[in-house]
């Protein structure tokens, strides 16, 4: 069903910019929500952002003002005044249901791009 391949990771220093796509197939045919997530190592996955059925975004507080999510043909991640903490494998994932629980309930899941803050 829904394929999610992440892309544009890479590394940056602290205080720069990345921008990391989210290709989703059946994207218009089906009503989802879509977030990026991201995994540092010996940590556990946390939400980052996400952008509900109404097209709105939602933002970890830790990113809140920096990054911004987007979405087009792909869903998009600008990630802006990068730090350190920022590194980790980040991945997009999609969900039927968001609404209050936003970075919850998430089932198809893309293979992740590394993101590296020097």
């Amino acid at each position: 069903q829904v394929q999610l391949v992440e892309s544009g990771g890479g590394s940056v220093q602290a205080g720069g910019s990345l921008r990391l796509s989210c290709a989703v197939s059946e994207f218009t045919s089906t009503t989802i929500c879509i977030g990026w997530f991201r995994q540092a190592p010996g940590k556990g996955r946390e939400g980052v952002a996400i952008i509900d059925h109404d097209d709105r975004p939602h933002y970890a507080d830790s990113v809140k003002d920096r990054f911004v999510i987007a979405k087009d043909s792909t869903v998009t991640l600008q990630m802006n005044d990068l730090n350190p903490e920022g590194t980790a494998t980040y991945y997009c994932a999609a969900t039927g249901y968001c609404y209050k629980r936003w970075f919850e309930n998430y089932r198809h899941w893309g293979q992740g791009t590394q993101v590296t803050v020097s």
